[in-house]
C-alpha cells in the first residue's frame, strides 16, 4: 500500500437512489456482508486518512446510525437539500473546518467494488504528477451514458464531457469519469466557491472544479483503474446483483489461490468477513456469512448456510444451517442439522440428521445421531443420546438447564424435563420421561407398564382386515368329541 496518507477522504452518500425502488436508502443495501457504503469506507480506511467524513442527506438518521455501527470514527456532514456533488463536497469540507491542507480524495458511497489499492494508486499519481486534481478513470467496453475523458496531446485531462453533450469524436472515447477524484485541498475549497448553478439542474457540479482549476493554470491529470468494474456505481437491483456476483467471484478467487477448494464457485456465496485455512473443501450450494471461519481440512456443504460459525480442523458439515456455533475439530454435523446460537461441539462429536441444538455444549466424542432437540444443555464426553430425544427446557415462562454426564447411554424417545441431571455412566430406558436426577451408574426407567388385552380386535373390530389377519395366525383349538 502507498505510504501517501490523504488529509481527508470525503464519501458522498446523500442521494436518495430512487431507481432502487426501495424503502431502504441506496447506500445501505448489502452485498457480501457489507452495505454499499460500508465497502467504500473499508477501502478508504486502507489509506489511513487523517480525516474521513461521510456526507449524508436522504434518510440521514438511518444512514448515520449505520455509520456509527460500522465505522464509529467516521464523521458525518449533512447536505440538507441535494444541490449537486459540488455542494455535497462543500458540506464535507465545512465539517472539517473549510480548506484542508494536503490531498482530499472524494469517492461515491455506491461503489462497493472500489479497492484500497486503486485509491492508493490515485493518491500516488496525484502527488507524483503535482496535479491540482486527478480524476480516477477507466476504459470500458461500452461508454454509453458516461462522461468522457478528453485529453490533450500530452495526456493531461482537458475536460469531462457528459454523454448527452459529446460530439461524434468524443462519443468514440471509451475512457470515462468514475466520479472519484484526488484534489489539492486548498485549491479545491477555492474552486468550489466559484462553481455556478446555471445548468439544467440548478446544481453545483463537482466536475466544474476541473475546468476552473485548469483555467487558472493548474494541472489536471488522470489515474486509470486496472479493472473498469471497480468504479461501477449501483443505481438499481440489476446492478446490485451484478456487483454481488463480481465481488463474490473476487473473494472466491482469493480463497482458491490461498489453498481452498471451491467445487462450484457459481453456487457458492461468501461474505468479505469469512476466513479460511488451507485445504478446506466447500461443496456446491454453500453460503458462508459473517465471522465464519473454516479451519484446515474442514469440509462444508453441499447446501449449507453458516453464519458466524467456526468450523474446526477436519470437521465435516453437510446440508446444515448454523448460526453462532462452534464445531470442534473432526466433528460431524448433518445432514439436515440446525445449530443455533450457543452451540459448542467438542472434538469428534456428532450432531446427525434432523437434530436441532441451541445453547448446548456437547463434549468430545459424544453423539446425538438423529431426530432430536438439545436445548440449554451440557453433555459430557463419549455419551450417546438416543433417537427422538427432546430436552424439555421451557416451562412456559423460564428456560432451564439439563446436564448429562460422560459415558452415558440414553434411550430412544426420551424426554429430559429440565432442570435435571443424569450422572456419569448412567443409562435411561427407551420411552422414558426423565423428571428427576439420575445417579451415576444407574438405569432410569420412567414409563407406564405395558398391558396386553388379548382378543380385543376380534371383539371390537369383528370382520376387519386386522381381525382376519389375527385369526389367520392364531392357533386353532380342537373341539372335544
Amino acid at each position: 500500500m502507498s505510504a501517501i496518507r490523504p488529509a481527508a477522504v470525503v464519501v458522498l452518500a446523500a442521494g436518495e437512489g430512487t431507481r432502487m425502488k426501495s424503502a431502504t436508502p441506496k447506500v445501505l443495501h448489502e452485498i457480501c456482508g457489507r452495505s454499499l457504503v460500508g465497502h467504500v469506507l473499508a477501502a478508504a480506511r486502507e489509506l489511513k486518512p487523517e480525516n474521513l467524513v461521510v456526507v449524508v442527506g436522504h434518510a440521514r438518521e438511518r444512514v448515520s446510525a449505520h455509520l456509527a455501527e460500522v465505522d464509529a470514527a467516521a464523521r458525518t456532514a449533512v447536505q440538507e437539500k441535494q444541490k449537486g456533488t459540488g455542494h455535497a463536497v462543500r458540506m464535507g469540507l465545512d465539517e472539517l473546518g473549510g480548506a484542508v491542507e494536503g490531498t482530499v480524495i472524494v469517492v461515491c458511497g455506491d461503489t462497493p467494488l472500489l479497492t484500497g489499492g486503486t485509491l492508493a494508486a490515485l493518491a500516488a499519481a496525484h502527488t507524483a504528477d503535482g496535479n491540482a486534481v486527478t480524476v480516477l478513470t477507466a476504459e470500458v467496453p461500452d461508454a454509453t451514458g458516461y462522461g468522457r475523458i478528453v485529453r490533450d496531446a500530452d495526456g493531461a485531462v482537458t475536460a469531462i464531457v457528459e454523454h448527452k453533450d459529446a460530439d461524434a469524436e468524443q462519443l468514440a472515447i471509451r475512457e470515462i469519469n468514475s466520479g472519484v477524484f484526488a484534489f489539492d485541498g486548498r485549491l479545491l475549497a477555492e474552486a468550489l466557491g466559484q462553481v455556478r448553478t446555471d445548468n439544467s439542474q440548478g446544481e453545483e457540479y463537482l466536475t466544474d472544479v476541473l475546468g476552473i482549476l485548469r483555467g487558472a493554470g493548474h494541472r489536471v491529470g488522470a489515474s486509470v483503474a486496472g479493472d473498469h468494474r471497480e468504479i461501477a456505481g449501483i443505481n438499481n437491483r440489476v446492478q446490485l446483483a451484478e456487483a454481488r456476483r463480481t465481488l463474490n467471484d473476487r473473494l472466491l478467487t482469493a480463497a482458491m489461490l490461498a489453498g481452498v477448494t471451491v467445487v462450484d464457485p457459481a453456487t457458492t456465496w461468501v461474505d468479505v468477513t469469512v476466513t479460511f485455512e488451507q485445504d478446506v473443501i466447500v461443496h456446491p450450494g454453500t453460503q458462508l456469512h459473517g465471522a465464519t471461519h473454516l479451519a484446515e481440512g474442514a469440509e462444508v456443504g453441499p447446501n449449507t448456510r453458516l453464519t458466524d460459525t467456526r468450523v474446526g480442523a477436519g470437521a465435516r458439515v453437510d446440508n446444515t444451517v448454523s448460526v453462532g456455533a462452534v464445531v470442534g475439530p473432526q466433528a460431524s454435523v448433518g445432514p439436515y442439522a440446525y445449530l443455533r446460537p450457543g452451540t459448542r461441539l467438542g472434538v469428534k462429536s456428532k450432531v446427525g440428521t434432523y437434530v436441532e441444538t441451541k445453547n448446548a455444549r456437547i463434549g468430545e466424542g459424544t453423539k446425538v445421531p438423529h431426530l432430536s432437540y438439545v436445548g440449554d444443555a451440557t453433555i459430557g464426553e463419549y455419551s450417546n443420546i438416543g433417537a427422538a430425544s427432546v430436552f424439555v427446557n421451557y416451562d412456559g415462562q423460564d428456560k432451564h438447564h439439563t446436564t448429562i454426564g460422560s459415558h452415558c447411554r440414553t434411550g430412544s424417545d426420551n424426554m429430559f424435563v429440565a432442570p435435571v441431571t443424569v450422572g456419569d455412566g448412567a443409562y435411561t430406558a427407551a420411552g422414558s420421561v426423565i423428571t428427576r436426577d439420575v445417579p451415576p451408574g444407574s438405569l432410569a426407567v420412567a414409563r407406564g407398564q405395558q398391558r396386553n388385552i388379548e382378543g380385543w380386535v376380534a371383539r371390537k373390530r369383528p370382520g376387519s382386515t386386522a381381525a382376519k389377519a389375527a385369526e389367520a395366525v392364531s392357533p386353532t383349538t380342537e373341539s372335544e368329541d
